[in-house]
C-alpha cells in the first residue's frame, strides 16, 4: 500500500511541473514598455510551450545586437495562419511587443510583419490588461 501511495504522490508531483514552470506575462514583461524592432531573422525555435525567433537589430549607434522574441505556441500560431516556413532565415522583419523587465534583449512579441506585407498576431503569454500597441 505504501508503494502505491508513494507512486501516486510522485505522479502528482511530476504532473504539476509544467504548471510551475509556466510564467505569466506580468512576471517577465513590462506592459508599459512597448517596442518595435526591425531586423534580420537569424534563428527560429518553433517549440512548445512558446516559439521564439531571434532577430539582429542595428541600433542608432550602428552596433548590431541579437534580440529574442517570444511568440505563442506553435499550435496557436498555426491556427492564426502562421507557419514556421513563413520565417525564412535572413528575412527582414518588423516585430512589435513588450520589453522584458530584467533589461535583457528579450521581447514578448505581439505582431510580426513579414517581407511580403503580411502582419500576424503572435501573442505569446496571456497579456490581459496589457495596453494595445
Amino acid at each position: 500500500m505504501r508503494k502505491i501511495f508513494i507512486s501516486v504522490l510522485m505522479g502528482a508531483a511530476l504532473a504539476a511541473l509544467p504548471a510551475v514552470a509556466h510564467h505569466s506575462f506580468a512576471a517577465e514583461y513590462d506592459g508599459q514598455k512597448p517596442v518595435t524592432l526591425q531586423g534580420t531573422l537569424t534563428k527560429i525555435d518553433w517549440t512548445n510551450p512558446h516559439s521564439w525567433i531571434y532577430v539582429d537589430v542595428k541600433g542608432d549607434n550602428g552596433k548590431v545586437s541579437n534580440w529574442a522574441i517570444e511568440f505563442g505556441a506553435p499550435g496557436a500560431l498555426l491556427r492564426r495562419g502562421l507557419r514556421k516556413s513563413d520565417f525564412p532565415l535572413g528575412a527582414e522583419l518588423v516585430v512589435k511587443g513588450f520589453l522584458a523587465k530584467n533589461g535583457t534583449q528579450m521581447v514578448n512579441g505581439t505582431s510580426a510583419k513579414l517581407p511580403d506585407g503580411r502582419n500576424f498576431f503572435t501573442g505569446a503569454s496571456n497579456s490581459d490588461g496589457v495596453p494595445k500597441q
